[in-house]
């Protein structure tokens, strides 16, 4: 059996354990990138970019539908759902590419090719796709070995038609009909996607979640807003799930018509995706693990327990995001390579957006953890995009905006918004944030005229009357802002 002694040993070739492996390899080279399946990222594969390519093509079929607003008509819009996929899959292969090339480019020394097992906290056992066996004994280990797709077992009866989103980039053409379950970030962006493509479209969830709305008053204006192009049931009743010869039947409870069943061609399982630590026998790692099987670790440090193991990106399961996953593979590279010492990483606040039309954002603490951290003791300013300007201007007049903020100290604390532009509108927030600004600051920055940014100013100045009429903020709260 071949064997390898290293200073580090990295399990995982996406987003964050290339950013660590470039890191660790500043402090030495005696490193090894280890990765079961393909390089790459899951982000370029299978999630934001492809993702947002066939967002795209389905925005541009959308406004083509808008312009009797603006006293326009184009005629009738042929949707062809081959060269739709056709340019989804061939971009999607543009942004890959450079990302397998660039790893092919590392030394062959420093990559390994087959799937890691812990056989003790410092030994790690490598099988080859052929069968064989080696062994790498690593003083340092970093866990990034990524995410797949979670499929509850009663979606499991639509057999050959159930697919996830790694499939859906594979597809040569558009069906006629889908039945997506899971209303998430994943679900509700390509849901409303294929809606506008022509896909017959039923969205069902499970325990009322929209998105990652937290504000009931913005949640409930989005699935009014969404149930005006496709059912969408947050707190569905599904009654059965089963295969047939001409598709799948999806038996169902409904409000109005009792129990109603439904034929889709495909159903599309986007229920969230679960860590990739269930196949690494992380029990020898020798490390605590919660009660699902997740390995305990420091945040900010990325340090599993006092071990000298840390773990980055999706596989800890925190924040599935490619800027998070970045920045994690930053700080467990730089731990893995100094340690024993350990420092805490700069932590961002938190960011972010859904795709969506109207876009979702989410900046900051949630109304629940501002509630948490200040006791009661904060203001909401909140602003509709119905009426404001440069929106209605544009037909993008839909939408709800709602900042928090702390009495007293006049912080702001964090946002959440459905609604046009949310993406550009989140990170001015986002960047006011970690500069913990105050609101009134935030006010004396400039806004041009007329644009939909003077809507984030209508919600900051409805905000800063409600806080300068609060009460003082509870001891040892002035300093509860949203954090880095």
């Amino acid at each position: 059996m071949e064997k390898r002694e290293v200073d580090v040993a990295i399990i995982g070739v996406g987003t964050a354990g290339m950013v660590a492996y470039q890191r660790v390899r500043k402090a030495t080279d005696n490193v090894v990138l280890i990765e079961a399946n393909r390089y790459g990222t899951t982000c370029a594969r299978v999630g934001c970019m492809p993702s947002k390519l066939l967002i795209a093509a389905a925005d541009n079929a959308h406004h083509m539908t808008t312009g009797p607003l603006f006293g326009i008509s184009a005629g009738d819009i042929n949707i062809d759902g081959k060269a739709v996929m056709k340019r989804v899959r061939q971009e999607r292969d543009r942004f890959v590419g450079p990302v397998v090339e660039s790893v092919d480019k590392f030394p062959d020394h420093h990559r390994m090719f087959g799937h890691a097992r812990f056989a003790g906290p410092k030994r790690l056992m490598i099988e080859g796709t052929n069968g064989d066996v080696r062994e790498v004994h690593a003083e340092r280990i970093i866990i990034a070995t990524g995410s797949r797709p979670n499929i509850p077992g009663f979606l499991k009866e639509a057999k050959d038609r159930l697919v996830v989103n790694d499939d859906l980039f594979e597809w040569q053409d558009l069906p006629e009909s889908v039945a997506v379950f899971g209303p998430g970030v994943i679900g509700l962006e390509l849901g409303q996607a294929l809606s506008r493509l022509g896909v017959r479209v039923r969205m069902f969830g499970v325990g009322g979640s929209v998105g990652p709305i937290l504000d009931e008053t913005i949640r409930q204006y989005a699935l009014d807003t969404f149930n005006r192009e496709f059912p969408l049931n947050p707190e569905a009743d599904v009654k059965q799930v089963e295969r047939t010869e001409s598709g799948v039947r999806i038996t169902f409870q409904d409000d109005d018509q009792g129990e109603v069943s439904e034929t889709f061609d495909y159903l599309l399982a986007a229920t969230g995706r679960r860590p990739n630590v269930d196949g690494l026998d992380i029990l020898n790692a020798e490390i605590e693990l919660d009660d699902k099987g997740m390995p305990l670790f420091d945040p900010y440090t990325l340090r599993c327990g006092d071990s000298h193991i840390f773990i980055a990106g999706d596989a800890n399961n925190t924040l599935p995001l490619l800027h998070e996953a970045a920045d994690e593979g930053r700080i467990a590279g730089d731990n893995a390579a100094a340690y024993p010492e350990v420092m805490a990483g700069m932590r961002r606040t938190p960011l972010a957006v859904v795709f969506t039309d109207p876009q979702i954002a989410a900046v900051g603490l949630t109304i629940d953890e501002v509630d948490e951290r200040c006791k009661g003791r904060f203001a909401v300013g909140e602003v509709s995009f119905e009426d404001q300007g440069r929106s209605r201007v544009i037909g993008k007049n839909v939408g709800l905006l709602r900042v928090y903020g702390e009495h007293g100290s006049g912080l702001f604390m964090g946002a959440e918004m459905f609604g046009p532009a949310a993406e550009h509108i989140a990170h001015l927030l986002a960047w006011s944030a970690q500069h913990r600004m105050t609101v009134s600051e935030m006010l004396e920055m400039p806004f041009y005229h007329p644009v939909i940014e003077e809507g984030l100013r209508t919600a900051l100045k409805q905000l800063n009357r409600n806080l300068s009429k609060g009460p003082e903020p509870a001891e040892g709260c002035t300093d509860c802002g949203p954090g880095v």
